[in-house]
């Protein structure tokens, strides 16, 4: 029987519906809610064509050593272990999400992609969509924000899917600032959809990226890192967004060389994740304060639990008797 890391189960499938009612009363933006890094990549598939989001060498290098190369890609391609359905009960509300077209193919099917193809994205989103049917307080972030080998009637497809999957769960676009949970519970929400396309543009549904910054550090260093985090923290907008706190190191060409045969969650994250995460417990949310935070392999600590407790810190002596 496979036993489930520390702090996963779906003891966190109903914690937004379980906020005291100052919480539900605040502006999302000012609430501590855990996202996941690629939060899609739990299954990659290794007998696909490698994706077009691939540099040119990488491409001509799985072709020369298709079976050795792929192996080598899912190592480096996979951030999560967790799926939609186990981030999802283990806490887990925004999903960085990547999606491609596979060249070649007829119709218009998109997948999830980093590196490697992953599933159908419509797969996820009924995953996404069935979960929230059975907890009907919670709500997810779905952030679409990197988009490769499609064209127009692609991006029609896939926005039409999203209608079709969530319906009325989705959250029209509106002021940042009116978006609380208990908003959210009066209009029957459950789903706020960020579309980084022009294609997204004039539908009532599809909010632009541009109220979701997430800004990206680029290092592999652990203390860089967190200069970076503190300094763009600091000059958060005020007004008009969320924010996305990445709490991730990205790997270089030196890096994939240097611990080719180990992997992502063996040479880079392991090892660093135990300062990043004291970083981030000793983070508030509130003005001027974190958001969302993202992470990589969100089963490798208490990550959900330590982002959700962070909210407590909202609470006056007096809110809490």
């Amino acid at each position: 029987m496979k036993t489930r890391p520390a702090g996963i189960g779906n003891v966190n499938a109903d914690w937004m519906a379980s906020l005291p009612s100052k919480l539900s009363a605040m502006p999302l933006k000012h609430l501590a809610v855990p996202g996941s890094h690629d939060s899609f990549t739990f299954w990659v598939d290794v007998h696909a064509p490698v994706g077009p989001d691939q540099k040119v060498y990488v491409k001509y290098l799985a072709t020369m050593f298709s079976v050795l190369a792929k192996k080598v890609m899912v190592k480096w391609s996979m951030t999560q272990n967790l799926t939609f359905r186990e981030q999802l009960d283990a806490g887990i509300r925004y999903f960085d999400l990547r999606v491609s077209s596979k060249p070649g193919e007829a119709g218009h099917e998109i997948y999830f992609i980093h590196g490697l193809f992953g599933h159908k994205v419509r797969d996820g989103l009924l995953e996404i969509s069935s979960f929230l049917t059975r907890h009907r307080k919670e709500v997810v972030f779905l952030d679409f924000n990197h988009y490769y080998a499609m064209e127009e009637e692609h991006h029609g497809y896939l926005i039409n899917m999203l209608q079709d999957v969530f319906g009325t769960k989705l959250c029209n676009n509106c002021a940042v600032e009116s978006v609380t949970l208990d908003f959210l519970w009066e209009k029957k929400y459950q789903v706020i959809v960020f579309y980084h396309h022009p294609s997204g543009q004039g539908i009532p549904v599809m909010w632009p990226g541009t109220k979701i910054p997430a800004p990206w550090a680029n290092t592999t260093e652990p203390n860089k890192l967190i200069q970076f985090l503190e300094t763009t923290l600091k000059a958060r907008a005020k007004q008009g967004s969320f924010h996305v706190t990445q709490a991730i190191l990205t790997p270089t060409p030196n890096t994939v060389t240097k611990g080719l045969l180990w992997g992502l969650r063996s040479y880079l994250v392991e090892r660093n994740l135990p300062t990043i995460m004291s970083w981030v417990e000793t983070q508030k949310p509130g003005v001027d304060g974190v958001n969302i935070i993202t992470s990589d392999f969100v089963d490798l600590t208490d990550f959900a639990n330590i982002v959700i407790k962070l909210n407590n810190l909202l609470m006056t002596e007096r809110d809490r008797r």
